[in-house]
């Protein structure tokens, strides 16, 4: 940090003036503040999920929170909830006045069974009240109401695989693209593949070139509007499954936020 900016920080400190950094900004710097919403803080402490709490570090579930920008009284829409992780900080953030989506595609439920069964029983789990289950072909996502916020982890990549119905993942983008609001937000989190790879190991390792979500969200009309490095791991080897003992929860995975217009 230059000491233009150090001093600069230590004025404002010393005035009161808060300091608010998006997580990939605060890794970089020892003198910022991390500032974490009070929502956010509650709906990750909620009892209700205690039994999260021993992968919240791992998952920097609250870093994930607070760049996915979601808020109270926001809607929703979380693609492939898988065991219903993230589904539960959601819930708790948007609060009564929101609501969650859970989206289970028709061919990934198929083969996830007992976690579309999970999300059913949590919708139905009056502490989460405001979340729903949705049902639909792959190809052919929307949504009862626009929403502020579409979030997707570890799943992007498997939109345009076989079992998937080889997805186009334009298409794709610009179903996302027009069930948000003017000014919403399309967050993604995947397993990084090889730079230059594309798509080509989506269906083997599970992973995908970041640069070609960003070029193909893009051109669905999207403004990228930022990434954190906090669910980056520079010991993985991109060449090996995500399933791998040796690298499995530990995965090298970008997070990247875009903006729809308006």
């Amino acid at each position: 940090m230059r000491p233009l900016s150090i001093a600069l920080l230590a004025v404002l400190a010393a005035s009161g003036v808060a300091l608010a950094q998006t997580p990939e900004q605060s890794s970089n710097s020892m003198h910022a503040v991390y500032y974490v919403p009070p929502y956010v803080r509650a709906a990750v402490n909620d009892p209700a999920r205690a039994q999260d709490a021993s992968i919240d570090a791992r998952r920097k579930i609250t870093e994930v929170m607070v760049f996915s920008a979601v808020k109270p009284g926001q809607k929703v829409l979380e693609l492939i909830p898988g065991s219903g992780y993230f589904t539960r900080v959601f819930s708790g953030i948007v609060g009564s006045k929101g609501h969650v989506y859970a989206l289970w595609p028709n061919e990934y439920g198929a083969e996830a069974v007992d976690d579309v069964a999970n999300s059913e029983k949590l919708a139905a789990d009056p502490h989460y009240a405001n979340v729903s289950v949705l049902k639909q072909p792959a190809a052919q996502l929307s949504v009862p109401e626009p929403v502020d916020v579409v979030f997707t982890s570890q799943n992007y990549h498997d939109y345009p695989d076989q079992f998937m119905g080889h997805v186009d993942p334009v298409a794709f983008d610009k179903q996302v693209y027009a069930a948000l609001k003017p000014g919403g937000m399309f967050v993604i989190i995947d397993h990084v593949a090889p730079a230059g790879s594309g798509m080509s190991d989506t269906d083997t390792l599970h992973r995908i070139d970041p640069e070609i979500v960003k070029k193909q969200v893009e051109s669905a009309g999207f403004i990228f509007a930022g990434e954190s490095n906090v669910l980056r791991n520079p010991n993985d080897p991109h060449t090996i499954k995500v399933f791998d003992s040796s690298i499995r929860g530990h995965t090298d995975q970008f997070m990247f936020r875009f903006r729809k217009p308006g």
